[in-house]
C-alpha cells in the first residue's frame, strides 16, 4: 500500500527537505508541491491524493483557514514552525503535527499514523457484505456462532484472545492481528496491541479511556489520533 503525498508550504527549503524525507519512506509518492493552498485547490482536485503536509504560515491563505474552508479533504499532517496551533490542528481531525525543524524519525512516525488510518478505512472483508452478521470460531472443542452486534471489546492474551460480549466472555486460540483481519473495518477498531472495540459500543471518550457501558477501554498512545479520527469522522458536531 502506498500513500499519494502533496506538500503545501511557501517555503522552498521546507518543501525540498520534505522532498527528501518521502523519498526515503518506501510506502509515499510525491504526487504535487504547491506554495499556498489557493494553488493546491487544482491539484487536490486533479490529483488522487491521500496525505497532504500542510504548513500553517503561508501569504494569501494560512494553512487552518484551509482546513476551516476546504470541504472534503485528504488526510492532513501539520508541518510547522509554531508549536501553539497544536491544538487547533488536531481539533481539526488532523494526523499528526510536526514542529520545525523535525528529523526523519519522527516524520515516519507520523507518515506510519496516516499509512495504518488508510489501511483501517480501506479494509474491506467478506464480513462486510449485506447479510453476513456473524463468525464461527473453537471455543472449548465447541465451535460457537458470535455474531458481531454483540461483541462488546476482544483482548490479547498471549496466545489467545478473550472475546467479551453481552453474555459473557469467550477464549480462542487465535491473535489478536488474525481476528482484526476478519473483523468488518466498519465496526471494529484496535485502539491498543491488546483491545479491539466495537465502535457502535463506545458511549463516552475520556482521555485515553473509552467507555463501552461500564467497561473502560485504554487506548494506546500509537492509536489515538488515528482512533479519534475513525470514531469522530463526520460524527463530531461542534459550535
Amino acid at each position: 500500500m502506498t500513500l499519494n503525498c502533496l506538500i503545501i508550504d511557501d517555503e522552498p527549503i521546507a518543501r525540498k527537505l520534505l522532498q527528501e524525507y518521502i523519498e526515503e519512506t518506501d510506502f509515499l509518492v510525491l504526487v504535487g508541491t504547491a506554495e499556498n493552498p489557493l494553488k493546491a485547490i487544482s491539484l487536490i482536485n486533479e490529483l488522487q491524493v491521500d496525505l497532504i503536509f500542510l504548513d500553517i504560515n503561508m501569504p494569501k491563505m494560512n494553512g487552518l483557514d484551509f482546513l476551516r474552508s476546504a470541504g472534503n479533504l485528504p488526510m492532513i499532517i501539520m508541518t510547522t514552525a509554531y508549536g501553539q496551533y497544536a491544538l487547533d490542528g488536531f481539533e481539526m481531525a488532523v494526523i499528526d503535527y510536526l514542529v520545525k525543524p523535525f528529523p526523519l524519525e519522527r516524520f515516519l512516525k507520523a507518515a506510519q499514523k496516516a499509512l495504518e488510518l488508510k489501511s483501517l478505512k480501506g479494509k474491506k472483508t467478506e464480513a462486510d457484505k449485506p447479510g453476513t452478521d456473524h463468525f464461527f470460531v473453537k471455543v472449548d472443542g465447541k465451535i460457537e456462532r458470535i455474531v458481531y452486534e454483540d461483541i462488546l471489546y476482544i483482548e490479547a492474551m498471549a496466545n489467545y484472545v478473550v472475546i467479551y460480549t453481552k453474555a459473557g466472555k469467550l477464549v480462542a486460540y487465535l491473535t489478536i492481528k488474525g481476528l482484526l483481519e476478519k473483523l468488518p473495518g466498519n465496526k471494529f477498531v484496535q485502539v491498543h496491541k491488546s483491545y479491539i472495540v466495537n465502535l457502535n459500543k463506545v458511549n463516552t471518550i475520556e482521555g485515553n479511556m473509552l467507555h463501552l457501558g461500564s467497561n473502560k477501554i485504554s487506548i494506546g498512545n500509537n492509536f489515538y489520533n488515528t482512533v479519534l479520527d475513525i470514531i469522530l469522522k463526520d460524527r463530531f458536531l461542534k459550535r
